[in-house]
């Protein structure tokens, strides 16, 4: 499939959340791409995560080796302890080791959580970036149409 015959972005249908108040989320699998992104409300909770994966987990056309985009720039409260960043890299995260993940951010506490979960992981395929075209075409090499 060209670039020109995928859909943008806001062609892709929610899978979840709405407006994003408080602690709601939203999440898009996009199987064309290989990718997932997820946008996270005013407040972020370690359950709040945990229903994100969960419904990401049952996606029928999610996959562990997507890359994912992880919008945190509206997170005003990131209610996170410590054992939860470390729960979130060892048990809860649906991702594999290869995939590659970008963290959208734009506070010092947002870049701190995203830089949490990157040290936890080991992993050279966490990106943290200040905008989602930057995120994208770390991602993809290109943003996206």
């Amino acid at each position: 499939m060209s670039k020109s015959e995928t859909p943008a972005w806001g062609d892709i249908p929610k899978e979840s959340g709405a407006a994003l108040p408080d602690s709601e989320f939203e999440f898009r699998v996009h199987p064309g791409r290989c990718i997932v992104v997820v946008t996270f409300g005013k407040r972020l909770t370690i359950e709040d995560i945990g229903k994100y994966v969960e419904e990401l987990r049952f996606h029928r056309a999610f996959r562990p080796a997507f890359s994912e985009i992880v919008d945190l720039r509206e997170v005003e409260a990131l209610d996170l302890q410590a054992e939860d960043f470390l729960k979130l890299a060892d048990q809860v995260d649906p991702f594999s080791l290869e995939a590659k993940r970008a963290f959208v951010v734009r506070t010092a506490v947002q870049k701190h959580a995203a830089r949490m979960h990157k040290i936890l992981l080991s992993s050279r395929n966490i990106g943290i970036f200040e905008s989602f075209q930057e995120a994208e075409a770390w991602i993809c090499g290109s943003p996206f149409q």
